[in-house]
C-alpha cells in the first residue's frame, strides 16, 4: 500500500517509543491512505488519499 497522499504528500511520522524506564526505541506512524476511486478534471481515476482530504472535501469520489 502506498504510504503518502497524493493529494497533500502527507507522509509517514518518525519517532521514538518511550518506555517507563525511558528506554527508546525508533517507530513511525502511518497516515490513513485509502486507495479510491476519485473525479480529477472529469474522468474517474484511481488514488491514494488520507481520510482527512476525504473528509474535508478536497477531492470527489466517484460512486
Amino acid at each position: 500500500m502506498a504510504k503518502s497522499c497524493e493529494i497533500c504528500q502527507k507522509r509517514a511520522a518518525h519517532g521514538n517509543n518511550v518506555s517507563h524506564s525511558n528506554r527508546k526505541t525508533k517507530r513511525t506512524w502511518a497516515p490513513n491512505i485509502q486507495h479510491v476511486r476519485v473525479i480529477v478534471d472529469g474522468t474517474p481515476c484511481t488514488k491514494y488519499v488520507c481520510t482527512k482530504c476525504l473528509r474535508s472535501g478536497k477531492v470527489q469520489r466517484a460512486l
